[in-house]
């Protein structure tokens, strides 16, 4: 399963890589057309305008190739006594992907949360085996299975 949910992470992380990739291209051209045929202040600001929301999107950009960078750095195919990044953990009937923040997946009728080891969670979490429980803000915790 997990080498599934690692698939669909990878091709979910793709798509958004191509998406914004897609916009930035869209926003170049559309700035070299426009500097073609325009000059004045209207256009200096469309220019402008054009250019920070090619920043913006660069910067998501980055984020996601981070996030794409995280996901080729795990090997499905291992198993962990103890979480680990690429663990899949289940607790309190969660399932719980240690990668990098990404949306809840459901698959094979199973809601998959992906969660970064630096969040909150993911931090009690990692280094930790079946059995070991933990509070997190007043509601308890209990590794059940490690993937």
């Amino acid at each position: 399963m997990k080498q599934q949910v690692l698939k669909y992470y990878k091709q979910l992380v793709q798509d958004r890589i191509d998406v914004f990739q897609d916009m930035i291209s869209g926003l170049t051209i559309d700035a070299q057309n426009d500097a073609k045929g325009s000059a004045g202040d209207k256009h200096e600001t469309a220019l402008s305008m054009m250019h920070l929301e090619q920043e913006k999107l660069n910067h998501k950009l980055k984020e996601i190739l981070e996030q794409k960078a995280i996901l080729d750095k795990i090997d499905a195919s291992s198993v962990h006594q103890k979480v680990a990044l690429g663990s899949l953990v289940q607790a309190n009937g969660m399932l719980l992907f240690i990668s990098t923040a990404l949306p809840k997946i459901n698959l094979d009728g199973k809601n998959i949360f992906a969660i970064s080891p630096q969040s909150p969670l993911g931090s009690k979490l990692m280094g930790n085996q079946v059995g070991f429980e933990f509070d997190m803000n007043g509601k308890p915790y209990r590794i059940e299975e490690v993937i």
